[in-house]
Formats: structure tokens, sequence, C-alpha cells
């Protein structure tokens, strides 16, 4: 978020720009300074205690990165203020990545990667993923970007979100409560699901105990979602065909982590959405439209529900 990308961004966006006077500083010690007079904040972390009053003119605050639990509880928030994420910024990576997955996986690649540091010659013949099965834990932004990957290489595409609905890239998509009865039909699990109280390792031992035998998992959403222990004891024990996972508490991952030794496991750090050269460009041209919106007085993108957490 330098100012060279800001003033590229405010000259994509002129008619909003000239609304605009802009601070950019990563120095919190100027904090309460900046927010005596900011209508608006980019940020992905803030102080929050008596935000208020330290920032009366606050209107608006844009988070930089899709998940908002590290703010949680949001009990912090005035209720003057909009909280906005970057959701769907991640979507055309998301996919790529998630494409990328789903075929290592029906490929055997974690396995052949585990061959090889062994200095073994392990043939892993594997059948065409065309008319298999994927389900998506999560059918939002990023979810929907993998689902519509999967279809163009001939995936059925079945979608869990709280509130269920036609989403683009989907066969069809139910409620949470349907995912016992999902589980067992899907060749391959992705994970996308915010971290709430309520996703809380919503993929646990027993629900890993009910996906087929040989079947596929990707965590690319957060890693409170699954539990990761329960993975590590699945993939050893041969339940699960292979897995990648690319979030994780804490990151990094630290070097005793039992994960480093499963077999089957494809470890990336958390890089599985962020594109290196358009990341920013896009952030900044969401806020700017949210900018807009601001200065009209219309309703802004991407607002987070406090009481939901995303």
């Amino acid at each position: 978020m330098s100012a060279a990308r800001y003033d590229a961004a405010a000259l994509r966006h002129p008619e909003v720009a000239a609304h605009v006077k802009a601070t950019i500083d990563f120095d919190l010690d100027h904090f309460d300074e900046s927010m005596a007079t900011a209508d608006a904040l980019v940020t992905w972390d803030l102080p929050t205690e008596n935000l208020r009053a330290r920032a009366p003119r606050l209107r608006w605050i844009h988070i930089i990165g899709a998940g908002v639990e590290h703010l949680q509880p949001l009990d912090w928030l005035p209720p003057v203020v909009t909280l906005t994420n970057n959701r769907g910024v991640h979507a055309e990576k998301a996919g790529q990545y998630g494409l990328m997955a789903l075929l290592m996986l029906n490929n055997a690649v974690p396995r052949l990667v585990g061959a090889q540091r062994a200095h073994r010659y392990v043939a892993s013949f594997t059948t065409a993923i065309t008319g298999k099965v994927l389900l998506v834990v999560g059918a939002g932004a990023m979810g929907s970007a993998v689902a519509r990957q999967a279809r163009r290489i001939g995936l059925r595409t079945v979608g869990i979100r709280r509130r269920p609905r036609r989403t683009a890239g989907f066969d069809e998509v139910h409620p949470v409560a349907a995912i016992d009865r999902l589980l067992p039909a899907a060749d391959f699990v992705v994970v996308t699901a915010p971290a709430t109280p309520e996703t809380a390792h919503l993929i646990d031992e027993r629900r890993l105990g009910l996906m087929k035998p040989g079947a596929g998992l990707v965590n690319m959403g957060r890693a409170s979602v699954v539990d990761y222990e329960a993975v590590a004891t699945a993939l050893r024990a041969g339940d699960l065909g292979g897995a990648v996972l690319d979030v994780f508490d804490p990151e990094p991952l630290p070097a005793a982590s039992p994960l480093w030794d499963a077999p089957n496991l494809i470890i990336t750090p958390h890089m599985s959405s962020d594109d290196a050269l358009t990341y920013a460009p896009r952030t900044l041209d969401l806020v700017f439209e949210n900018l807009g919106r601001l200065v009209t007085g219309r309703r802004l993108k991407n607002r987070v529900d406090p009481t939901r957490g995303y």
C-alpha cells in the first residue's frame, strides 16, 4: 500500500480522488494524530480501544484481507462505522490454486513427492478427474472461483454455505446442516470457509471419517475450520488419499509441527490467493469504488456483519 500504488489508483479513479485527501503512514505512533480527522481507514490491524473517542469522524474501515477474525470480537466497532473486507480480490488466483491442488491430489502428487524425497521410484496409477465430485465448504467468492475452475475440467461441484442460494460455479448448493450427508459422496473436499465460532473444527475427526476412503482434502480458508491433528492421523492411517494445506495457526508453521512429516501432504505457506502483481492494485480499486460510494452516501461493497464475523 505504497504512495506510488495509491497515486496510480488515483489516476484510474480521478473523479473520486478529487474528493480525497490521503495519508499513508505505517507508524502507530501517529495513529491518534491521523485518526483525529479521518473519515475512512484502510488497514489490516488497528488499535481498537476507545476508537470512537480517538476517531470522532470515522465512518468506514476497510480491511485489506478477506478474514477479520484477528479483530474479533467486533464489539469495539462503533455503530456509526461500517467495516468492509477484501472479499473477491483473491478470487482469480484462489481459483487457479484450487485447480492446481485438485489436479495434484488426483494425480497422487503428494505421494510422489514423498517417494522422491525418500529416493523411491514408486508408480502410482490414477484415474481421470472428469466426472468426480468436488465438495466446497464455504461457497463464497473464493469457493466459487475454485468451483468454476473445477467445472472446466469436468468435476461435479457441490457447495455448502450458511445461506444456500444459486451460486456461480456450483451445480448445487446446500446448507451447513447437509454436510454429513454430502461428505461420503465427495472425491475432493475444498475448505474456503471463514473463521467464526460456528466453523471452528467444522471438519473434525468424525467428519473426516465420513469422507470417502482415499478422498483428497484442501484447506485454503482458515486453519481453525479443520482439525489438523485429525488430518495427520487420517493421512498416516491411509484413510485420506492426500491433502494440500495452505493455512495454519500459528503462522509460520512451527518447525516442530507433526504436519511436516505427515505422509501424502503438501504444505504451502499461506500463498494460495495473494497475487504478487495485482493484489494491491485490485485492493485499491475496491477502496476507490467504496470511497465513491461513501462520498455519495451509497451502500458500501463487502460489508462485514459484526454479528456473523464475516
